[in-house]
């Protein structure tokens, strides 16, 4: 039912996937970037800065300095070198070439990763810059670029990430598990061949070397940074391993270190994952496990002031929560009925039906009502969610649609249709004998995702207020009436859903 073209199945084909994926840029940073760039009394440093505020064109720079032709240097450890190394004139080039887009159109999924990565880059700098200051660029520059090989997975297939996120964050399944089921391949070795095929900095190459394939001696270490409470201790067992000393002392750990800081933090402060990495960052550094917390949690505050991001999840924002509360809540699925013959999309209604919401999100919610749509039959969909003042509706969840659909943003003023449907909730079929009259009261690109003459669009209220769009068809071909009979049903369980799910925790 599906036009979207498979997923890569190896290694070797997700990196020629991922290569090709042009990470945009926001438009007021672009612009910022382009003064500092034409300015003679701009220092490299400072153009380093202001690049900073764009990871996606920090990779860019950095990968074009240690492209192909660059095959007999050794690969910039910096972003400054990388300037350096391109000059001024090369760099504007790269940035002309980037998607400019506006924040309200940036993929949400890739906003979130690379602001972990910028929060990362903020624990190296705090914890682990001043202590190697020799190094405080590789450190900088390294943390900040360590999660770049899933920048371009966020931003083709932000779904692929939220399911990863909620499977492994939320329900705590295996990692490895999860990832050859959404991927087929792992994402440790995913992001080492990347990493290699981009000539990132060495430090981020062995890092992923050490995650897909060698984890000994990361497991030994994590093993002794258990008994933080006795360092007498930990440093004998650290003597009588001279290998296991020798590499936990290497500079190069610190990137991997803060990014572990940083993702695990963006699960909750005091989860095992994020407790397991704050001993060994504790163990690296020397230091008690309360010190290095504190030193942490002061970075996080730096962070959040730094980059602030009211829409995005920071972990700073934990801070001022119940020490055990959790950003990701963990809903097991519900136990399957037996002997259900009934239709699949009859299903999912009775999970959107359930009191009170089984839903603990409205990610979850949203997925459910995908899910019911497709089952169905109908082969293309949109999932519109409408914002507060209703000037807005952005693609939530599709079905069968182009990538393009993903990040569809329309404006209701500009269509009557959607302006009625706004106005109080309804439904209107699209046919041939009425598409003349309605076409040119829809926007032009809504008619070019669904191309035909016969279509579905709902609106669905909460309160007396339209808060949902829903737009259907069957690959432009005459609606069945079973189908159509059986998406009005599912409109009435969105209905009490959101209802539902509006009350939830009263």
């Amino acid at each position: 039912m599906s036009t979207l073209p498979p997923l890569p199945s190896s290694l070797k084909t997700w990196v020629k996937h991922l290569d090709k994926v042009r990470l945009p840029i926001l438009a007021t940073t672009h612009e910022r970037v382009r003064r500092s760039l034409a300015s003679s009394s701009t220092s490299l440093r400072e153009v380093a800065e202001r690049i900073e505020a764009s990871p996606s064109l920090a990779l860019v720079v950095l990968r074009e300095a240690n492209g192909s032709n660059n095959t007999l240097s050794e690969p910039a450890e910096s972003l400054e070198v990388a300037i350096s190394r391109l000059g001024l004139s090369r760099t504007e080039e790269l940035l002309s070439r980037l998607p400019v887009i506006a924040e309200d159109k940036f993929p949400k999924a890739l906003r979130q990763i690379q602001l972990i990565s910028l929060h990362a880059s903020q624990q190296a700098s705090g914890l682990f810059a001043n202590r190697l200051a020799r190094l405080w660029q590789e450190i900088h520059w390294s943390s900040l670029l360590f999660l770049s090989p899933l920048w371009p997975l966020a931003a083709a297939h932000p779904e692929l990430i939220d399911k990863w996120e909620a499977r492994v964050l939320g329900l705590g399944e295996a990692p490895h598990k999860v990832e050859r089921e959404l991927f087929n391949v792992s994402l440790p070795s995913l992001c080492l061949a990347l990493a290699e095929h981009w000539r990132l900095p060495e430090w981020i190459i062995q890092a992923y070397r050490l995650l897909a394939s060698d984890r000994r001696l990361l497991a030994k270490a994590l093993h002794i940074a258990r008994n933080n409470e006795e360092p007498l201790h930990q440093q004998r067992l650290l003597d009588a391993d001279p290998a296991l000393a020798r590499w936990l002392t290497q500079p190069g750990n610190t990137i991997l270190f803060a990014n572990a800081l940083a993702l695990t933090a963006h699960e909750a402060w005091e989860s095992p994952h994020s407790l397991r990495w704050q001993r060994l960052t504790a163990l690296y550094l020397q230091v008690p496990l309360a010190e290095l917390q504190q030193l942490s949690h002061q970075q996080a505050v730096n962070s959040v002031r730094q980059y602030p991001a009211t829409d995005l999840w920071h972990p700073a924002h934990a801070l001022l929560w119940p020490w055990n509360a959790r950003h990701l809540q963990a809903v097991p699925p519900p136990p399957p009925v037996a002997k259900d013959t009934s239709p699949a999309w009859q299903q999912h209604c009775r999970e959107l039906l359930r009191e009170p919401s089984a839903f603990a999100n409205l990610l979850q919610l949203t997925t459910c009502i995908r899910d019911a749509i497709d089952a169905c039959g109908m082969s293309r969909a949109l999932v519109l969610l409408a914002d507060k003042t209703q000037t807005r509706l952005v693609t939530q969840q599709t079905v069968g649609m182009p990538k393009e659909a993903h990040s569809l943003t329309l404006d209701p003023a500009n269509s009557q249709v959607l302006k009625r449907l706004l106005a109080q909730p309804g439904q209107l079929r699209l046919s041939p004998d009425n598409i003349a009259q309605f076409s040119a009261l829809m926007p032009g690109t809504l008619k070019a995702l669904f191309p035909g003459e016969h279509m579905l669009i709902r609106s669905v209220a909460n309160n007396g207020k339209v808060v949902m769009v829903l737009v259907v068809d069957q690959q432009g071909a005459p609606l069945s009436d079973p189908c159509v009979q059986a998406f009005g049903k599912i409109s009435q369980c969105i209905e009490r859903a959101l209802a539902s799910f509006a009350k939830r925790g009263r």
